[in-house]
């Protein structure tokens, strides 16, 4: 039996710790599997950005991508590898170039999902053109956004209809409020969005490939403190819920890794913010869940490069839309659509596969992070984002949490264990 290489490319920006983490666990994992009659063993190495012929083969079997939502040069290179080569990368760069906030909102808010109420206003102002005066006066209607204000009810959130990051978001509370913000939003295309008052649960809910990671969350605290460290903090339908939600959004936009945030008020969870396809993947936000990460990041794409995964070149809705038509009740509905991403997920695949060749994952796991290898990545991190003075605390700070995982972890896995 022969043995192949499965080449595993890491296209990063300004990442740090998870990359290090990664190649550190799966050097002392050192795999050799059996799959469909091959030995297959990997090798993982940065991609590099530098000029290139279209025609140039690319010998990766997977991209693990962080940068093409904002650096053009690896986006476009990427896709040109999935056109020519049949690379297969995390996620679709077409989908993450097109799908922006306005798109996921009206798609999911026509399959049923309860998108808060939303309203696309016109920029207060535009980059100049040669023919955009001549069409703002033929075309571009006066309109009252105090009525706008009106008719959604205050209080309301004011946000650019792409990007991310918080940047150019505002809470409204009032008209005052609105048309003074509006005013100093510049060129930005907006939405406005009802905001939901008296939620009693902010989660986030992590979706890589079929795998899937809810965290209660607190937007309010500082980055360090966003991501909580609580647990029970929804009850077994719900979280099947969660889950569901994040499978419809991350199967129908061809995304194998993406954050849902959604509200939860009177029994109904709201998605809000679900265009996420590059989550917070760094330790100083995620701390405690950063183990979960870099763990779920290793078992997927290992999966996908030893089976050689197809890439899905563009997205097929109607699948979707049959289910819509069939009227059924909404639960009923979106378990129905979930169905469809984890077929194309391949999970029972995935499960199978885990089970018989990543046994020994989560002890390295458990291990490494007890190194001093990853505390000094954890350190390396902190120095990069905070303050000298700063740096002993969180870094320090950091490790607790991640010790904490560690005895969670372990915990678990000898009750699931007893109960066997």
């Amino acid at each position: 039996m022969t043995t192949e290489t499965r080449k595993i490319g890491l296209s990063l920006g300004a990442d740090l710790c998870w990359p290090i983490c990664y190649e550190e666990i799966l050097r002392q994992l050192d795999l050799e599997i059996e799959v469909d009659g091959q030995r297959v063993r990997f090798d993982v190495q940065r991609i590099t950005i530098e000029p290139y012929n279209i025609r140039q083969p690319c010998d990766y079997d997977l991209i693990i991508d962080r940068v093409t939502h904002w650096y053009h040069t690896s986006r476009e290179w990427i896709k040109k590898a999935m056109l020519m080569d049949g690379l297969y990368t995390y996620n679709n760069p077409w989908s993450i170039q097109s799908m922006e906030k306005q798109t996921t909102y009206c798609a999911m808010a026509h399959l049923g999902l309860p998108v808060p109420e939303t309203w696309m206003v016109p920029p207060k102002s535009y980059e100049h053109h040669d023919d955009l005066d001549t069409t703002l006066q033929q075309y571009a209607q006066m309109f009252d956004l105090g009525q706008i204000g009106r008719e959604m009810g205050y209080p309301m959130f004011m946000k650019p209809y792409d990007g991310g990051a918080w940047k150019g978001v505002s809470r409204i509370e009032s008209e005052e409020q609105l048309r003074a913000t509006y005013e100093e939003s510049g060129t930005y295309l907006m939405h406005l969005q009802q905001s939901i008052e008296g939620f009693d649960r902010f989660v986030r809910c992590i979706g890589l490939g079929p795998q899937f990671l809810l965290v209660s969350y607190d937007p309010a605290a500082p980055l360090h403190d966003r991501y909580q460290m609580t647990r029970d903090f929804v009850n077994d339908d719900e979280a099947s819920l969660l889950r569901d939600m994040t499978m419809t959004i991350n199967a129908f936009f061809g995304w194998d890794f993406n954050s849902c945030e959604s509200l939860h008020r009177d029994g109904v969870w709201y998605p809000i913010d679900f265009a996420n396809a590059c989550p917070d993947s760094q330790v100083t936000s995620l701390h405690y869940h950063f183990p979960w990460i870099v763990t779920a990041n290793i078992r997927w794409s290992i999966f996908c490069a030893a089976t050689r995964r197809r890439m899905k070149r563009n997205l097929n809705w109607q699948p979707y839309y049959d289910i819509l038509d069939r009227d059924l009740p909404f639960r009923e509905r979106l378990a129905a659509y979930a169905a469809i991403g984890h077929r194309e997920m391949e999970t029972e695949r995935f499960e199978e596969f885990c089970d018989r060749h990543l046994a020994d994952l989560d002890q390295v796991t458990l291990e490494f992070f007890a190194s001093d290898q990853a505390r000094e990545t954890v350190r390396k991190k902190v120095a990069a984002l905070f303050p000298e003075h700063e740096l002993d605390e969180f870094a320090n700070l950091f490790w607790d949490r991640i010790q904490s995982w560690r005895h969670d972890f372990a915990e678990q896995h000898a009750l699931q264990a007893d109960g066997s």
